[in-house]
């Protein structure tokens, strides 16, 4: 049984007003904001953290997949995307990579400064440090949100609010609808390792070595970080039976993946390459959570209609990163590409399973080389002055595992931030705009939909 107390009302001073705030400082919400400054919006931009970036940064996950169609022929994703990977190529802080899965590796630190530089460029008002931890509204438009910062309780006033926090944290205070997908794909706490892994069979160690250590055979992956010597980034191991949009298994996730983090690079000491020294350079400053509660918006994306290519009328997003299911019961993988190919992985290359989606549904048309989502994805119907863009997106388990990656999460920023602009130059709700205006204006801003 919950027991309560009391907190006595109190007055909030307004520390700040501006034409739209956003809430969450992930790329997601870096490119709402400067999409809107770039239509001619004064932007508050709240992050929590001490630095933009999200996961690319926070979670060093430090991997944007390819921009182009499966054929390689057509750019199909462009806009802030591919302008921010111009501008770390510029700095020497990117690597291209030949393979698809892997096509951008880039310097996590590099880009938090860059986007430092690219907000300051559009004057838009960052604030650090800065929690969303409440909402006043009134009727059908939200008036302000309450901040927790260094200064204390505060409030920004904004004609427009975007929510690009992940889990939603605007959205759960607004009452919107949400629900939770019946699978969550378990999070990942990644590390800089330095030492040479070159001839190590991780897949050997671990399943002979690996209970010593408390280390499951699990499926994982690494890469390098751009511009570094010696170090790789480490997503060895997941964290199993937690939510992390609740708050104690939040912090259980956190302890376990640091002691994972821990068990691995012990056993690296003890079994590794014995001319190499192993260690931990940098954890992660939370955990890589790739899922947990989602929003319902206007429409719902779902993967038979993203694997086969369905195209519409006002499109905000274009991928190809397949659909991606990491498991919680096995320590598998599973992946379904755009071509028919589905391909399940176990533990560390211990068994691969393979399969045609394609053939077993009896699709014989040509396959798409890329997908599309429609403005509606970010679209709910009750407030009108209000849009979330994320990985809260209203998809199914399947569309989910494709449209969470980074390149596609950008895009929807993009659009949020350009549909806030027209709202206000339009003075329209933003249920009563036209979905074309959002596609025009991402064109026009340099988009590839």
């Amino acid at each position: 049984m919950t027991e309560y107390i009391h907190e006595s009302g109190r007055d909030i001073p307004v520390c700040a007003e501006a034409d739209i705030c956003i809430a969450g400082g992930s790329c997601t919400g870096v490119f709402a904001a400067v999409r809107a400054a770039r239509m001619g919006c004064r932007v508050i931009l709240c992050e929590e953290m001490n630095a933009l970036g999200g996961a690319a940064v926070h979670g060093l996950v430090n991997i944007w997949h390819t921009l182009y169609d499966t054929e390689d022929k057509q750019q199909v994703i462009a806009g802030l995307t591919a302008e921010v990977l111009e501008r770390l190529q510029a700095l020497g802080a990117l690597t291209v990579s030949p393979l698809r899965s892997s096509s951008y590796n880039f310097n996590p630190c590099e880009l938090a400064i860059e986007l430092d530089r690219l907000t300051d460029e559009h004057k838009i008002e960052v604030r650090f440090h800065t929690r969303v931890c409440g909402v006043l509204t009134d009727a059908r438009r939200l008036q302000a949100v309450l901040v927790e910062d260094q200064s204390g309780r505060r409030a920004i006033r904004a004609s427009f609010f975007i929510d690009c926090t992940g889990d939603g944290d605007l959205a759960a205070r607004l009452g919107l609808e949400s629900f939770v997908n019946p699978y969550i794909q378990p999070p990942t706490a990644c590390f800089h390792l330095q030492g040479d892994m070159t001839g190590v069979n991780l897949g050997e160690l671990v399943r002979e070595h690996g209970a010593e250590f408390g280390l499951g055979d699990d499926w994982g992956w690494s890469t390098g970080v751009a511009g570094c010597r010696g170090i790789t980034m480490r997503a060895d191991h997941h964290v199993f039976g937690v939510r992390c949009d609740i708050a104690e298994d939040l912090t259980r996730a956190e302890k376990t993946g640091r002691a994972q983090m821990r068990a691995f690079v012990s056993l690296l000491k003890k079994y590794g390459r014995p001319d190499t020294h192993y260690a931990i350079t940098n954890f992660a400053s939370y955990i890589g959570i790739r899922e947990t509660v989602h929003y319902v918006t206007k429409f719902r994306a779902d993967e038979l209609s993203l694997l086969t290519g369905r195209r519409y009328d006002a499109p905000v997003l274009n991928g190809t990163y397949p659909t991606d299911r990491h498991h919680a019961e096995d320590m598998g993988i599973s992946f379904k590409y755009l071509d028919g190919t589905m391909r399940t992985m176990y533990g560390k290359g211990t068994r691969t399973v393979t399969g045609n989606w394609r053939e077993e549904l009896g699709i014989t048309t040509p396959p798409a080389t890329y997908y599309q989502l429609p403005f509606e994805v970010l679209l709910q119907e009750r407030w009108e002055n209000f849009l979330c863009a994320g990985r809260m997106i209203n998809a199914d388990a399947g569309a989910f595992g494709a449209l969470r990656v980074m390149v596609n999460l950008n895009q929807l920023g993009e659009a949020a931030g350009c549909a806030a602009a027209i709202c206000l130059d339009e003075g329209r709700a933003v249920q009563a705009i036209d979905p074309k205006q959002v596609t025009s204006a991402l064109r026009k801003g340099g988009s590839a939909v």
